[in-house]
């Protein structure tokens, strides 16, 4: 790329915060209202907890098919087209959960958000994040994306949460379910609004290169995706983002785990559970950043033993309604090796030399295989939290996570041995 035609340090600037802003507000509507008020919206719709996770189940099944789809989108279509289509479409979506659907109705639109949020999106995203990093700074730049995008959903779930609580009466415990359901609908719309503003920001922000739109319209190039499969360390990335992603999904247990564990009222809860989202830019951030300097298969490791930490820690007896500051440590502890993780999942595709042309495809592989925890995670966590009412049930679903993390060590460090010697990628495809 020439002097004229490579980006200046504010387009680059604006590029990465375009990223950001769409990489966030699309799962806004699907995940961050249920992660922040998981109490709230299991009143407001009359929902228990397997119902609530069977319409995650059908976003993942949705969703697996997705990654497939949209890794090839990804390697032949222009990143803005497809990100800004993604969030208007999703954001459609926010007007029916707004209009208080029906439990059948509610289940579909998480089928729904499956294909908008994953087919036109997530490979889109992960293309034009490592193509902005270049060769050398991929640790910063999925640091900085991961981060970026902890910092928009800390900030934004502060501000939601204020409003929330200013719609409800100043004892919150005498809200009617009417007054929760008003107030709930302006969170809701409030999120749409959120997510539509951030495809204009994508569309005018985002260049469009004259090679934006492939030559070759073919979407799917089979033998690239046998190229992607071939590759060993393709397989060991997906083991580790499946046990990685197992404890960002039981992080949506926080606020739900406050309430019926430490007896916290619904707003106070959310505000506890926002403790772990003010994790994630410290956590993504310095582990992109560290990445860069001792290796993200070497970061891997740490992040994993800090979720099996702090997850153990959840998993035993020792936390109930006298015990807040071993509760919020041992969120801050899993949550810094949560986040740390989501800033490191992509960044590991430059140790193990994964070429740039096919990253797309790769990420689909990787995508299709490692999201499955959107499949099973939310019915295992339903079952157990409804089987066993109470601490019993949270406890149990964070025995799940600890396990997840050891296997993650397990993966992280055999990815670590195949990327030292120097032929990750390259074996597999002689």
């Amino acid at each position: 790329m020439s002097a004229q035609s490579r980006p200046s340090g504010f387009r680059r600037g604006l590029a990465l915060l375009a990223l950001i802003a769409a990489g966030e507000s699309v799962f806004f509507l699907p995940f961050v209202l249920a992660r922040i008020f998981r109490p709230t919206l299991l009143e407001v719709f009359d929902l228990t907890n397997v119902q609530l996770g069977t319409a995650f189940s059908l976003y993942g099944i949705v969703g697996m098919a997705a990654y497939f789809l949209g890794g090839p989108l990804a390697d032949r279509f222009a990143p803005r087209a497809l990100l800004a289509t993604a969030l208007v479409t999703t954001a459609a979506g926010g007007l029916l959960m707004a209009s208080g659907p029906s439990f059948a109705a509610f289940k579909w639109l998480f089928a729904y958000w499956g294909f908008t949020t994953i087919a036109l999106f997530w490979s889109a995203l992960i293309k034009a994040t490592r193509e902005w990093g270049g060769e050398s700074l991929q640790g910063a730049a999925f640091g900085l994306l991961d981060g970026g995008r902890g910092l928009m959903t800390a900030v934004t779930g502060s501000v939601v949460v204020a409003i929330y609580a200013s719609l409800l009466p100043a004892a919150v415990e005498t809200a009617s379910l009417a007054q929760r359901t008003a107030a709930f609908q302006q969170i809701i719309l409030i999120m749409t609004g959120i997510t539509c503003v951030a495809a204009l920001f994508v569309w005018f922000t985002l260049p469009r290169r004259k090679d934006d739109v492939a030559k070759d319209t073919t979407v799917f190039d089979f033998n690239v995706i046998k190229q992607a499969l071939r590759l060993p360390s393709v397989w060991l990335q997906a083991i580790i983002v499946v046990c990685a992603y197992v404890g960002f999904k039981a992080t949506d247990d926080f606020s739900l785990y406050a309430k019926e564990v430490l007896g916290f009222n619904e707003v106070d809860a959310a505000r506890l559970g926002l403790v772990s989202l003010w994790m994630r830019p410290i956590g993504a951030i310095g582990a992109g950043l560290l990445a860069d300097r001792l290796s993200a298969g070497r970061m891997t490791v740490l992040s994993f033993g800090l979720i099996a930490t702090g997850a153990a820690v959840l998993a035993t007896g020792l936390i109930g309604a006298g015990t807040v500051a071993v509760f919020l440590l041992s969120i801050v502890t899993a949550s810094l090796g949560i986040f740390a993780l989501r800033g490191l999942y992509y960044a590991i595709m430059g140790e193990a030399r994964i070429p740039l042309t096919i990253t797309g495809t790769a990420v689909g592989v990787v995508s299709v295989l490692g999201y499955t925890p959107d499949v099973f995670m939310g019915p295992l966590m339903g079952a157990l939290l409804d089987g066993t009412p109470g601490a019993g049930g949270h406890r149990q679903v964070f025995a799940v996570v600890a396990a997840f993390a050891v296997a993650g060590v397990i993966a992280s460090l055999v990815f670590l041995r195949l990327t030292r010697g120097g032929n990750g990628a390259q074996t597999a495809a002689a």
